[in-house]
Formats: C-alpha cells, sequence, structure tokens
C-alpha cells in the first residue's frame, strides 16, 4: 500500500507542470471541500470524462491507535464491517455492490481505515446509504465475530506465517521502532489477536467511528451540489461521536545499528535490506521530507539511479537494487533500501557495496542536475492522474487523515520543484545515520 501510495501522490501532482507560467498557484485536482454539521468532512474532485464515481470513506483510525494488547483490533473491525448491520445481512454488502455492476473493498493502514466503492453514477445514492449506514448501525453477535476471528488469524498464518519475507519485514519493523506502536504488525501479533473479544470490537467502533472523524472523498462525473444533498441526506442525521484525541508514544534516541537475520528452506531469492527512521510530512523534521523524495529518486527509484547503477549494470553483483522513502506517515516513517543478489554474489560483498554507495553520496554530495532530472520525473511520472477516479480519492483521504490539508496536497508541486541540492544533503545526513538503523539479510538454507 505504501508503493500505491507514493505512486499516487507523485502521479497525482505530475499534472501541475503542465500549468501556464502565469499561473498564481499550480493547483492540480482543484477539489471542493465542505463540512457537515456533525463534522463529516466531505471532498469532490470532479471527473466528468466517464459516468462512474468512486466513493470513499476513511477513518482517522489504524493499527497505530490500538491499545497495548489490542494488536490486530483495527483490520479485525475492519472485516467486522462486512459482517452485516441491523437493516442487511452479512454479507448483504458486497452483493449489493456486485449486483450493480461495481468494485468495493476496504483496507487498514497504520494511521486509517478505508472503505471505498467505485460504481456506475447512477447507483452513488445506493452505495452511500450503505456506507453510512454501517457509520452507525453496525450489528456484531458472538457467533458471527469469533468465527471472523479465525478468518483474520488465518489470515496471517498465510500472509505472514507462511511467507519469510514478510517474516523478516515483521521482525526489521519490531526492531526499528524500539518503543513506537508502528514497531506492531498492521495484522497483529497472534497470540493477542486469538484473544480478542466481541467486546473489544464493540468498544473500538464506539470510540473511533464516527462521522467527525471520518472523511468523505467523491471523485468522479458529480457535482459538488449533488455531493452535499446526498451527504447530508445519507450522513448528515448521524450524530458526532466523543472521538478521543490521537496520543502516540513518542519514539526514544536510537544509539546502535540492529541486525535481523533469517534463513529458511522456503526461502527461493535471498535478499538485503536497510530501514532508517526519518522524518514524514508530520512528524520529526518535516522540511526534509521532499528532498528525502527526490534523494529517494536519485539513489534508487528506477534502473537510472545511483544504486542501481553502480550495483547491476556496472558491477553486476545484484539482480536489482532500489531505494525508497514513505512520508505519509502520522509519525516517523522510514526510508529504505533493498537489493536481490546476483546467485553467486554473497551479502558481505553487497553490504560492503551499499556502505561505500551510501559513504560516498555524504562525501561528495549530489549534482545541481541529478536533483533537476529527479524532480523532473517525480514531476512527470504520471501526467495522467488527474484522469484516475481511485487516485485523488487515495490521496486525498491518507493525507487528510495524516494531519496534512487540501492546501498541502495542491502546492506539492511547488515544494518538491523547489528542493536544491543543498537541501538534499541535509536531509541525506539527517537521515542515513546507522544508529537508527536496522538492517535485514534473508537467506536460503538447505532444508533439515
Amino acid at each position: 500500500m505504501r508503493r500505491v501510495l507514493s505512486a499516487l501522490l507523485t502521479a497525482a501532482f505530475a499534472v501541475a507542470v503542465l500549468m501556464p507560467a502565469s499561473s498564481p498557484r499550480a493547483a492540480v485536482f482543484e477539489p471542493t471541500v465542505f463540512t457537515l454539521d456533525n463534522g463529516l468532512q466531505v471532498v469532490v474532485v470532479e471527473n466528468h470524462r466517464a459516468p462512474v464515481v468512486t466513493h470513499m470513506v476513511w477513518y482517522r483510525v489504524g493499527s497505530a491507535d490500538e491499545l497495548p494488547g489490542k494488536s490486530g483490533i483495527a483490520h479485525f473491525l475492519e472485516h467486522l464491517m462486512f459482517r452485516g448491520t441491523d437493516a442487511y445481512a452479512p454479507g448483504e454488502f458486497s452483493q449489493i455492490v456486485s449486483r450493480l455492476g461495481g468494485e468495493e473493498n476496504a483496507f487498514t493502514m497504520q494511521d486509517a481505515t478505508a472503505y471505498f466503492q467505485s460504481v456506475a453514477v447512477e447507483h452513488l445514492d445506493t452505495v452511500m446509504a450503505l456506507e453510512a449506514d454501517r457509520m452507525v448501525n453496525l450489528h456484531l453477535s458472538d457467533p458471527v465475530v469469533l468465527a471472523e476471528r479465525d478468518v483474520i488469524i488465518e489470515e496471517r498464518h498465510q500472509r505472514v506465517d507462511n511467507d519469510p519475507g514478510s517474516r523478516l519485514n515483521e521482525m526489521m519493523r519490531a526492531s526499528l521502532y524500539l518503543h513506537h506502536p508502528y514497531g506492531t504488525p498492521i495484522i497483529g501479533w497472534e497470540h493477542e489477536m486469538s484473544a480478542l473479544t466481541p467486546d473489544d470490537a464493540w468498544t473500538f467502533y464506539d470510540r473511533w467511528y464516527a462521522p467527525n472523524n471520518a472523511i468523505l472523498v467523491v471523485s468522479g462525473d458529480v457535482t459538488p451540489d449533488q455531493i452535499r444533498a446526498m451527504a447530508e441526506k445519507h450522513y448528515g442525521p448521524i450524530p458526532s461521536g466523543d472521538v478521543p484525541e490521537r496520543v502516540r508514544l513518542e519514539e526514544p534516541n536510537q544509539t546502535a545499528p540492529r541486525r535481523v537475520v533469517l534463513a529458511s528452506a522456503d526461502v527461493e531469492q535471498p535478499s538485503w535490506s536497510r530501514l532508517y527512521l526519518a522524518p514524514s510530512y508530520h512528524a520529526g523534521a518535516t522540511e526534509h521530507a521532499y528532498a528525502l523524495q527526490v534523494l529517494a529518486e536519485i539513489i534508487g527509484e528506477d534502473s537510472t539511479s545511483r544504486l542501481y547503477r553502480d550495483l547491476v549494470i556496472d558491477r553486476k553483483i545484484a539482480a536489482f537494487a532500489g531505494a525508497g522513502y514513505s512520508p505519509s506517515t502520522f509519525d516517523l516513517g522510514i526510508f529504505s533500501f533493498y537489493v536481490v543478489p546476483m546467485p553467486d554474489a554473497d551479502m558481505t560483498t553487497i553490504e560492503a557495496a551499499i556502505d561505500a554507495s551510501i559513504a560516498d553520496l555524504l562525501d561528495t554530495g549530489v549534482t545541481d542536475a541529478e536533483v533537476a532530472q529527479a524532480i523532473h520525473r517525480l514531476q512527470a511520472s504520471a501526467i495522467k492522474a488527474r484522469d484516475s477516479l481511485s487516485g485523488p480519492a487515495q490521496l486525498f483521504g491518507r493525507a487528510l487523515t495524516i494531519g496534512q490539508t487540501i492546501e498541502d496536497v495542491e502546492v506539492w508541486p511547488e515544494k518538491i520543484g523547489a528542493v536544491t541540492a543543498e537541501a538534499v544533503m541535509a536531509a541525506a545526513r539527517e537521515v542515513l545515520v546507522l544508529d537508527r538503523s536496522v538492517t535485514g539479510l534473508l537467506l536460503t538454507k538447505p532444508a533439515s
């Protein structure tokens, strides 16, 4: 999901470079924004190219907002939201959307939970009524809750326990975040998942699911007046809730690098990776966020990047090498490196090459030309993003749930375009500190 959102973020603002030079501000989507009396924030992005619409509700709550000992409850509730209300039977929500020829799904993140449907515009009223209904009328019987708990535990077995790469990533994140809840997996720890009860689900639902803790984004062949009337009709009668403030633990100062090694006969492709704590748009040294995006592009976003050229093309010790950065988090994010070695390359050689590349970067810096090229690629990578339906809904929802504003989204081209080589190097020196990192090795070992 981080990769998808990062791509959407980059894509969404590519259109801004096409704005006339005389434009005082490079607006991208030019959404209409209003708030209902009950506190529901509504964002409308018009797109009249086709008679379809994406309807998306974001809640400002994710796995990092769970109480200690209740890991997995945010994701668990996401599942339970499809298990019926006072008016609809379990599974009926999805059946109705399917009969209408639409698509729908949901996902849980560290800082947000989102539910969406894409349908022909004439069916928008129906799906909005369905989504508003489960915002306030969820029906949870003990048998349904306990059966769904088995489902999420099996999901963990399939997605994490049976996948060495996922297990390594889980352990690396738990090692990177010494105190912060980002170190707890979104899906939860199995021993805590197994103890979740119907009361836990009800408590979490009552605590966080309210219109004044939600954002409705509608993107497609609609007008703001249409959406205002429809939102007032379906969401307007729902009373606001007594939603608590988000309280997050602060990550302590880190003074030693960590290392995680996982060797398994199930590993088909060994890999090397490293995660660094990094500021985000909302936390830490936020002034470095835009420069870190440019840095990631220069170092390792594609086959023209420094790391790929060095390890894959020139030295031929890796099949793939890249870097990434995730700025869209409520608290500290991650700057990462990832390498898939060639079969005849050992991890010692790979790690030495990465360390040398980082040292060279910090010593010699980046050039103005590299920065200009990276900015151009960021701004031009997906010019057609404005034509997307789901892209704006994803982008605005994610931004608003982490504390950004509509303005932050719309001025992204100016912010990224103002990054200099000096800013990139200041960000690199702030973030690429070994004591604030975790290195992970995924290795193959013979079956016993």
